[in-house]
């Protein structure tokens, strides 16, 4: 690894850490803190010693816990493991492709975790209790509307059980987006410091592995012979498996427009400006699946 050279900045990002816990406690702007968390540890844990990191670390904590209560040191600890574990990776020049796989992973266990520890520790079960919130909405909002429209208590409660199928899938999106978001700006605040970090491939360049395509159509598959309601447990895995997969085709077609504009020589803002319907509108994403198991874009290469 290269000598780091870190001057004040260790104390800045300490103070952003501070900033940040601070933040928790604010309504409004708990969100934006959350979603930023991870950077100071991450970035500190990169540039100094473990000893050093434990000394701007302690401190931050003990002068959050004082102004804004022990409660926002819980999330401070939910951060702390995917952010030291962003650090650790930086430090051994990991691609940017296994930082982001290792610590998704991280967050979406201790998510899941948190979940059974609420039910063994504290006897509350949050899917019970999202279940009921639901329910409650449901009937105080639109009970007249819903009985007008033929709305049953039956279709209310596919609904709720579908949305608590799709807890495991939120978790992974909310994981996988907060470490794209902490690894852009983490990396970029590391590489001043004078550690080499690998950056992520072009988008022009992002290729996902043909056998995806054959678990997708499988998952479809099943997810069209599957009788409305089932709960079992590859009712639940092939419900959550088909939007996913989805969107990361969706998003390896939006790779695909950034290809033919390279290609073609079109302005930088056509793939960003097109990647907005494709990530949105979920059909589209067959067009990443014909990019993953066909070499179209063999079609859009200038001949030399």
């Amino acid at each position: 690894m290269n000598r780091l050279k870190t001057g004040p900045r260790p104390l800045l990002w300490s103070g952003a850490a501070l900033l940040l816990l601070l933040m928790l406690a604010v309504p409004v702007l708990n969100l934006p803190a959350l979603l930023l968390l991870m950077v100071p540890y991450a970035v500190l844990y990169a540039t100094l010693s473990r000893g050093a990191f434990l000394l701007h670390l302690l401190p931050v904590w003990l002068m959050a816990g004082l102004i804004a209560g022990p409660g926002v040191l819980i999330f401070g600890l939910f951060f702390l493991l995917p952010g030291i574990a962003m650090g650790h990776l930086y430090r051994k020049a990991a691609p940017a492709s296994k930082v982001i796989r290792v610590v998704t992973l991280i967050m979406l266990a201790q998510l899941m975790l948190e979940l059974l520890l609420f039910e063994m520790i504290l006897d509350l079960s949050l899917l019970d209790e999202m279940s009921s919130t639901i329910r409650a909405t449901l009937e105080s909002v639109g009970a007249e509307y819903m009985a007008a429209a033929g709305w049953s208590d039956e279709q209310t409660e596919l609904l709720i059980q579908m949305i608590i199928h799709m807890i495991p899938l939120t978790f992974i999106v909310i994981s996988f987006m907060v470490t794209v978001l902490s690894h852009y700006i983490a990396r970029r605040a590391v590489l001043r410091s004078g550690l080499d970090v690998p950056a992520f491939p072009q988008a022009k360049d992002w290729r996902l592995p043909r056998v995806l395509v054959v678990y997708y159509l499988i998952a479809y598959v099943i997810d069209l012979v599957m009788a409305a309601g089932d709960d079992s447990f590859l009712a639940v895995a092939v419900m959550n498996l088909v939007p996913l997969l989805s969107y990361v085709f969706a998003i390896q077609a939006v790779g695909f427009f950034f290809f033919i504009a390279h290609e073609r020589g079109w302005n930088k803002a056509v793939p960003i400006l097109i990647a907005i319907p494709v990530l949105l509108i979920q059909p589209l994403s067959l067009i990443g699946v014909l990019d993953t198991a066909f070499p179209i874009r063999k079609s859009f290469t200038k001949s030399k």
